[in-house]
């Protein structure tokens, strides 16, 4: 089997982008607040951005060869992004506290396919997920500026 430890995290990630997704979404359901009506709009944004990553991984698993997780109790089996039931109770800079971790967790799974595909000569692998750590990052900032902190993506 070629590039098991690639397939591996790819498979990690379709589980994790699937789950911050519904994260995301969940969020922008139960958003309320000043700021809501430029906040909602720009959550659909990153859930587009989270939906084509993981289109992207999942293809890029199937033509290694893999088979990504497709079912609802695969997905929650396999993922390691927390699961809270929606609530109105939170503001929006809990909200986006919340999803910035997920994506923190995202920067770093991506950081570990980047080494993996790397170490197993998967080139193709590897320009994509850098591609996407680049799009995670920048999001980390952006989401991260609007509730007035700093990014805090230097892995050191």
């Amino acid at each position: 089997m070629k590039y098991p430890k690639t397939k591996e995290i790819l498979n990690q990630l379709v589980a994790d982008l699937t789950q911050l997704h519904m994260v995301v979404h969940q969020h922008h359901w139960y958003m309320r607040g000043n700021r809501f009506i430029k906040l909602h709009p720009y959550l659909d944004k990153v859930m587009d951005e989270l939906a084509n990553q993981l289109d992207e991984v999942s293809e890029r698993l199937i033509t290694l060869d893999g088979s990504p997780v497709s079912t609802l109790s695969e997905i929650a089996e396999k993922t390691n992004i927390k699961d809270e039931k929606g609530n109105w109770d939170e503001t929006i800079d809990e909200r986006y506290a919340k999803i910035i971790a997920g994506y923190h967790y995202l920067d770093d799974l991506y950081r570990e396919g980047i080494k993996a595909s790397d170490e197993e000569g998967d080139y193709a692998t590897n320009d994509l997920l850098t591609g996407f750590l680049a799009e995670v990052e920048k999001r980390i900032w952006m989401m991260s500026g609007e509730i007035n902190k700093a990014p805090e993506i230097d892995p050191e």
